[in-house]
């Protein structure tokens, strides 16, 4: 271990619990809610594949019956002994020394997910897999690859959370994303963290022509420090990428959130859409990055924060570069308090101000600009109302 991924762990500790192997259904009542929390379902029929780590240990692995031979998931240490091809895409996205936490999760890497999707096939149902920690104060790191092969069609839900007796606690997680000439992939991450845990994901994706990369992010929960700057390379002829992001800041969390669109391809299109509150003394850090270097390429960046307590603060950084004649980039912000008129609106209809300062709250963390499936989108419309219910 170098000094300086030493420096970066500090007084988290490398002492994981280790978990046996079995089914979902079998794992401990307070840990299969917490992951439940963040998108998983018990009932393996519901699902096209399944991972489950918890800590350093890889408790399930496994593809249903019916889409064996369509999709493969492995632990990442496991596909690398089996893949000898895999090193072609092992840290090509993410560079092992873009910082200390890169630097840290190449040093010391506790497994991942491998996800491929195999060329042509609609997977009907989506994959899932949780990444959850459950010792105090445990530093862990995950290198996830992902790849969809050609006209391939997948949606990935991946949940990270913490154990109900875990309060502290670092976890890095690098994700590469492959999606290659003609597929899609809509890869949703959920986190439910704690008040002293760091969250550094390190994520990038590749985008080949004809190809559909959509990358939804929710963060409800209070968490110490969050922050992740994704980058997608729109590297092939009519690529698509889209990052959209729901941020609930609360207590003194500290919260930087951003995602970087690199237009290469001729047609290739971008959209980064982002919705943010910010209460008690949390601090949100909204960025986008868009980088036009194809004349025939557009993106738009939108980002919108709402604050409801005086110690509370949202920062909004758009940022557009086209370096070449024809690349069309466009940004909006808007951040601010809830505005009284509507208040009063709802009021004058026998809501309470409490009842229409949470009317509003609500449609404001509107889920539908994630895209998703009915089901999970009314999942998570749960989680959100439930998260505002407590807070207002």
């Amino acid at each position: 271990m170098s000094p300086k991924t030493g420096s970066v762990l500090g007084r988290y500790s490398r002492k994981a619990q280790e978990w046996p192997s079995c089914p979902l259904s079998l794992l401990p009542e307070d840990v299969l809610k917490r992951s439940m929390e963040v998108g998983v379902i018990s009932d393996e029929g519901e699902r096209a594949a399944t991972y489950l780590q918890i800590d350093h240990s890889v408790v399930f692995q496994a593809v249903q019956d019916a889409f064996k031979g369509k999709i493969e998931i492995l632990n990442t240490r496991e596909a690398l002994k089996r893949y000898g091809w895999l090193r072609e895409y092992w840290w090509r996205l993410v560079k092992t020394d873009a910082d200390e936490y890169t630097k840290l999760a190449d040093s010391l890497w506790d497994q991942g997910y491998f996800i491929r999707v195999f060329e042509g096939e609609k997977v009907t149902l989506p994959l899932q897999s949780c990444l959850l920690m459950s010792t105090e104060n445990l530093n862990q790191n995950v290198h996830n690859i992902i790849i969809a092969e050609p006209r391939s069609e997948a949606h990935i839900i991946t949940g990270c959370t913490v154990h109900p007796n875990v309060h502290s606690g670092l976890h890095v997680g690098v994700s590469e994303f492959y999606v290659k000439e003609g597929a899609k992939v809509t890869f949703t991450m959920i986190h439910s963290w704690a008040q002293e845990v760091e969250v550094r994901p390190r994520s990038a994706a590749l985008i080949e022509d004809g190809a559909t990369f959509i990358s939804n992010y929710v963060c409800l929960k209070p968490v110490k420090n969050l922050q992740m700057y994704p980058t997608a390379y729109c590297r092939g002829a009519s690529s698509r990428v889209s990052f959209n992001s729901i941020l609930y800041g609360a207590g003194d969390s500290k919260i930087d959130v951003g995602a970087k669109v690199v237009l290469q391809g001729e047609g290739s299109r971008g959209e980064v859409v982002s919705r943010a509150i910010a209460t008690d003394n949390a601090q949100i850090y909204v960025r986008g990055f868009l980088l036009g270097e194809h004349g025939e390429s557009r993106a738009h960046l939108e980002c919108r924060g709402l604050l409801l307590s005086d110690g509370a603060m949202i920062y909004a950084i758009p940022e557009l570069l086209a370096k070449v004649r024809g690349a069309e980039l466009s940004h909006e912000a808007a951040v601010g308090k809830i505005a009284e008129d509507q208040i009063l609106y709802l009021m004058a209809r026998g809501f309470s101000r409490e009842e229409a300062e949470s009317l509003i709250v609500r449609g404001f963390m509107d889920v539908s600009i994630l895209g998703l499936p009915d089901k999970l989108s009314s999942d998570i419309k749960r989680m959100i109302d439930a998260t505002t219910a407590r807070a207002l």
